[in-house]
């Protein structure tokens, strides 16, 4: 069983390259990063492989446990939370003003692709602690945030988002749980399902961001507000109180990420549990998507993060695996499975993407910065809208494409990937999640469509599409490689806006046809988006062989993009196929015609 690395090399590249670390490096407070970068990679990176790789396994074999509304996690899941805490990683983006370090969002791109790499069951737990915060610090009040942001920051304490119920799933307007006014704060009752780190013995209080509706509230999502919900009362002074009304009822029995609680939370059945306004009341759903777009942005990077970790797993076993002899070779010796042109096919088709995926990552999180800190209101602006629409595809391109290379790597196992000993099973029943929670992937592309495409009509999308054609037209032809991806961009972001005029012409006259093929539309710009970068690293490398650097990273990068171009950027055909072709027939077939084939044909 192969232990976690970071991908050291590769993330510098990207950062320094691709997502211009420089640039982020000139805005203001960010001065130092460069001095600090590769310092906080290696010491993340050693984090990852020392702490909390060795209990990723164990983890998931002992997963949580609960008895009498506790919940204990696995051994040594709270001494590395405690280790984690104390080493400032909670803190990396928060400013300096709440106890956190100040440093730029996209310092989260490596950190939390270490973090879900070593031991996505871990992970979550801190992840959640960066949400809370943010929409603390945002939206609550000075009191709030002298409250809870230190302790949140330090790890003291722990966050949560408390969105889901029974009977709502996704659809957030159908929230029940209701909140009174009672004097300075408020009685919480109801229930919520699906809590990640709803209860557990890593710290002493959980912090809840809890949606409930004020008895006046109007129906729908603008009748909903945000409240924070401690487990333990915090007194005047800051020190812990009575336990309030919340409660954990269950932990859920899942497929993979055993390591994580999710849990079951009755709010209220005591008499109702205390609960503070946050901002204006029904503005809940509204502070409550800084949340979820910081953990949808997170979530892809889950799943870029578990489906390296399956190529490191896959890479190792294909050079030690000794199977049948070299198709090409003369020798009648057993060679490693690496030789096989097929297997060497699913290792290049997992490397290539996982470095698109990582390459797009880390773009859209420089402009989380750029978003944020630039001086120029334009630039500002012009970031805000991309990161909007990237924030759909860095969530659900990442997440489906990282389930699919998790079930490659378990062929390259072959029968050896099917049993639970070697590992492989385990980043393949991890990663199926990503593609589900903070929005099922079509959720992911219905915001992509609705709100990103035919919102705007299709201004962001247009103005993303002509900088990407321009970054292919600057590509330097003298080299063969490089020429061939050119090629194969420039056709497939063609077909990308072939598709998106399509979708935009039909959602004006059918919103059905429009989407019933938005989950393909999504792949569609994850896979020319990914190819994108992949160019423009493709570029960077050749010139950097054509003044001699030796520096063997770069030619493998050349050939790498160059495989993506020729086997995943051609998927741009079939996909635009599906979308302008196919959505006439998606919703063709009545309700009463799927169970036609099972039933008998009588005859007299």
């Amino acid at each position: 069983m192969s232990t976690y690395r970071a991908p050291l090399r590769d993330m510098q590249f990207v950062l320094h390259e691709l997502a211009g670390l420089a640039d982020i490096a000139k805005l203001p407070g960010f001065e130092d990063t460069p001095d600090v970068v590769d310092a906080i990679l290696e010491e993340a990176s050693t984090f990852a492989s020392e702490v909390l790789d060795p209990i990723n396994r164990t983890g998931d074999v002992e997963g949580c446990t609960y008895r009498d509304g506790n919940v204990t996690t696995p051994a040594g899941f709270k001494e590395a939370y405690h280790q984690f805490a104390k080493a400032g990683w909670i803190g990396l983006p928060v400013s300096p003003e709440h106890g956190g370090q100040g440093l730029p969002q996209l310092l989260l791109g490596p950190t939390l692709e270490m973090w879900n790499g070593a031991n996505v069951g871990f992970a979550n737990g801190p992840l959640l602690n960066q949400g809370a915060i943010e929409a603390i610090e945002l939206c609550g009040s000075d009191a709030q945030k002298h409250t809870y942001i230190p302790k949140l920051v330090s790890g003291e304490w722990c966050g949560t988002m408390c969105l889901t119920e029974p009977q709502a799933g996704s659809d957030l307007a159908a929230v029940r749980t209701k909140a009174v006014p009672d004097g300075d704060h408020y009685k919480i009752s109801g229930q919520k399902i699906y809590i990640t780190f709803g209860e557990h013995d890593m710290a002493p209080n959980i912090i809840h961001l809890v949606l409930a509706r004020l008895p006046d509230a109007p129906e729908g999502t603008k009748g909903i507000s945000l409240f924070i919900v401690p487990k333990i009362l915090v007194n005047a002074d800051g020190s812990l109180g009575e336990r309030n009304d919340v409660f954990c009822a269950g932990i859920e029995h899942k497929l993979g990420i055993n390591g994580n609680p999710t849990c079951t939370l009755n709010y209220g059945e005591k008499g109702g549990a205390i609960g503070y306004l946050v901002g204006e009341p029904n503005r809940g759903l509204e502070y409550m998507f800084i949340m979820m777009n910081a953990a949808r942005f997170s979530t892809g990077v889950q799943g870029l993060a578990i489906a390296d970790r399956a190529y490191q797993s896959a890479l190792a076993y294909a050079k030690e695996r000794l199977q049948s002899r070299e198709v090409a070779g003369k020798s009648r010796a057993a060679a490693p499975i690496i030789k096989h042109p097929d297997v060497r096919r699913m290792l290049m088709s997992m490397k290539s993407q996982i470095e698109a995926m990582r390459a797009l990552s880390y773009v859209a999180a420089a402009s989380l910065d750029l978003a944020a800190k630039h001086p120029d209101a334009a630039v500002r602006k012009q970031h805000k809208a991309f990161i909007e629409l990237m924030i759909p595809v860095v969530k659900g391109w990442c997440s489906e494409t990282a389930t699919e290379l998790c079930s490659t790597a378990v062929q390259v196992f072959g029968g050896m990937g099917y049993i639970e000993e070697t590992g492989i099973a385990q980043q393949y029943r991890d990663v199926k999640i990503v593609s589900i929670y903070e929005g099922t992937t079509g959720i992911q592309a219905l915001d992509l469509v609705g709100r990103k495409l035919i919102r705007d009509m299709g201004t962001t999308a247009t103005a993303v599409i002509k900088q990407m054609k321009k970054s292919a037209a600057g590509l330097d032809e003298s080299n063969a490689d490089v020429a061939a991806i050119k090629s194969q961009l420039t056709s497939a972001i063609d077909l990308l806006a072939e598709a998106s005029q399509f979708i935009g012409m039909n959602a004006m006259s059918d919103l059905n046809r429009a989407f019933s093929c938005s989950v393909p539309y999504l792949k569609l710009w994850g896979v020319v988006a990914g190819g994108w970068q992949m160019a423009r690293a493709a570029q960077i490398s050749a010139a950097k062989i054509a003044a001699g650097d030796a520096d063997p990273f770069y030619a493998a990068k050349l050939i790498t993009a160059r495989f993506y171009a020729d086997h995943v950027l051609s998927q741009s055909l079939w996909l635009h196929h599906e979308i302008v072709r196919g959505s006439a027939s998606v919703m063709a077939l009545r309700e009463d015609q799927f169970d036609l084939d099972r039933q008998l044909l009588v005859t007299a």
